[in-house]
Parts: C-alpha cells; sequence; structure tokens
C-alpha cells in the first residue's frame, strides 16, 4: 500500500542532515514537496556527507553543541522561510565498548554533547517558531534506551534522556505542539555495517522506512499523536 504525504507550503529543518538517517529524512520530506533545511557540523562538500545533491536543500553549517550556532541558524531559516513548522532532531552518534568504571569522562561529555545537547539546543530554539505555526517535533531516542546494558551505558543515558524531554515537550506545549521520538535499534547505515560486517544486516531496517514513520510523526495523520516513543527497529 502506498501512502503520500503533502508538505508543500511547509517548513522543516532536520539536524545531523548529512549522516545516513538525515539524508533519509531529508529525501522524504522533499517528496512530499517540502522547503527542507539542514544543518550538519560536516560540510556539503566532505565525503561524510551522504545527502546525494545537497543544493535541493538549504544547508546550514554548525555546531548544535554551541548555542550560538543553533540560535543564529535557526532566526536564519524563519528569516529566510517566514517561519518553521517541524524540527526532526536525527544528530547522534554511537560510543561503546567499556564498562561505566573504564569509560573516559570524555566520552560521558561528547555523547551527552552529541545525542542530548543537541536535541535540547534546537528544540529550545525552534519551539516559539513552532508554537506560532503549530507543527511538531521528532526526535531520535533508541531501543536500547528502554534498559540498562553492558558496555553502553552512557548511550542509553543519553538517548534515555531524549524520550524524557520529548515526553516533556510534549506536556508543557500540549493542544500546542505535537512532540514524538522514534526508537531505532540498529540501523543499516555504511558505519554500522564497517563495525558490525559478520552481522546479519537484512535484519537491519533501512533508513529510508525510519525517515517515513519520522514525516508520517509530522503529518495531521499523526494529529492526536503526541509524548510517543515510537519503536521502530524491525527485526533488528
Amino acid at each position: 500500500m502506498s501512502v503520500e504525504f503533502d508538505f508543500s507550503g511547509d517548513v522543516v529543518l532536520i539536524t545531523g542532515v548529512g549522516g545516513a538517517l538525515g539524508s533519509a529524512a531529508a529525501e522524504a520530506f522533499l517528496d512530499a514537496d517540502a522547503t527542507v533545511c539542514g544543518a550538519d557540523v560536516v560540510a556539503a562538500d566532505s565525503e561524510d556527507f551522504l545527502l546525494s545533491e545537497p543544493d535541493r536543500i538549504d544547508f546550514y553549517q554548525g555546531d548544535f553543541t554551541d548555542e550560538s550556532d543553533v540560535e543564529g541558524t535557526i532566526d536564519a531559516i524563519v528569516d529566510e522561510h517566514g517561519g518553521l513548522d517541524y524540527l526532526a532532531n536525527i544528530a547522534g552518534t554511537w560510543r561503546g565498548g567499556d564498562p561505566i568504571d573504564e569509560t573516559d569522562v570524555s566520552t560521558f561529555d561528547f555523547l551527552f554533547d552529541v545525542n542530548l545537547k543537541t536535541m535540547f539546543l534546537a528544540s529550545k530554539h525552534a519551539l516559539p517558531h513552532l508554537q506560532d505555526s503549530e507543527g511538531a517535533i521528532v526526535s531520535v531516542s533508541a531501543r536500547s534506551s528502554l534498559e540498562g546494558g553492558e558496555g553502553d551505558g552512557i548511550y542509553r543515558a543519553t538517548k534515555a534522556g531524549v524520550r524524557l524531554l520529548t515526553e516533556t515537550i510534549a506536556k508543557e506545549n500540549e493542544g500546542t505542539i505535537r512532540a514524538n521520538a522514534v526508537m531505532p535499534s540498529v540501523i543499516d547505515t555504511p558505519m554500522n555495517r564497517e563495525m558490525m560486517p559478520d552481522a546479519d544486516h537484512d535484519e537491519w531496517v533501512d533508513p529510508a522506512e525510519i525517515a517515513d514513520m519520522i514525516r508520517a510523526l509530522c503529518s495531521d495523520a499523526a494529529g492526536v499523536t503526541s509524548g510517543a516513543a515510537v519503536p521502530v527497529y524491525g527485526e533488528a
């Protein structure tokens, strides 16, 4: 069954737009005729920037762990396009392998900055504009955030924080803004294939499938859904 969405006239900001999931989300919203604004710390001409033909979006290079970069980017988007309708908080990464007593504090700082601080800052500065447009936020948590586990406790904690901030934003903006999270497990990305070459990649979820859910949660089809953490891990 095919489903069509129409986001023509709407402006969406996608953080981490150069990554595998961010680029898939950009493609999904472009297919629905949205005006796509993307932000990433990685330059658009870098070999690590995975979105093909980045000139199809309005790209803003910036460090979303830096509040001044976040504020400046969102102000520029609103000035250019007259407002903001949706925010997809996709910027994030994984680090793990060590138990807590062997984990360096720099790993803690790095993961909380990239996974949680970016989501907090982008949401903070987008919220006044989303309140005006009665828009929506979708952020990326993780299936592993639901319980503790060996070797990547800091990552799990950051993604649990994303889920709890999502619930808080939904509660604080009830009736005005919808805020939801998606919870993937292992996503089929080049980096994950490199790290786990012997895994069964057929069980992993394609980024495009998760991007479809992010788009759906922004759409009117999810008009009664807010504060949810939606599983998007298939068989993984």
